[in-house]
């Protein structure tokens, strides 16, 4: 079962969005340099559809995007509750911030409007480093996933 820790609205992590992250502990990917080391352990609240409808349900019209950072562990169940966003609240995009070095395969990407991929590595930088491994990638209608990851670059 996916856990989260915490939420905030951010601003930075999906452009020209207001976004949910919701940050889900329990991550395998454990990088160097992680800034989130407490999301490697087992703890949190379990996310189940009634909660993320609690979550989504504090915010209403505030948010336009809801996106999961991490759920590493548990990739086809965080598919189910980007397919449940999309189907119960059609009106927030859904994005997906893995530390992994390609979609899992238990995630098919046509479940988010944007997915990172990428574990974090020092010496490359984070997206807003035009060196960085990592990139984040939206879903275009007749395009299928685009890179994106030029919009952070200053």
């Amino acid at each position: 079962m996916l856990k989260y820790v915490n939420t905030g609205i951010v601003f930075q992590e999906i452009p020209d969005e207001i976004t949910l992250a919701i940050n889900i502990s329990r991550c395998p990917c454990h990088c160097p340099g992680c800034h989130s080391k407490y999301l490697w352990e087992d703890v949190g609240t379990p996310l189940t559809t009634e909660e993320l409808e609690r979550l989504v349900g504090q915010f209403g019209k505030d948010i336009t995007c809801v996106c999961f950072m991490g759920g590493d562990a548990e990739p086809a169940y965080l598919g189910i509750l980007a397919d449940y966003l999309h189907q119960h609240h059609p009106q927030y995009k859904v994005g997906w911030y893995s530390g992994r070095l390609r979609m899992h395969p238990e995630a098919r990407s046509h479940q988010f409007d944007y997915v990172k991929i990428g574990p974090y590595i020092a010496h490359l930088g984070a997206l807003k480093s035009r060196t960085t491994n990592q990139r984040l990638y939206k879903r275009v209608e007749g395009v299928g996933m685009q890179d994106i990851t030029s919009r952070f670059w200053t």
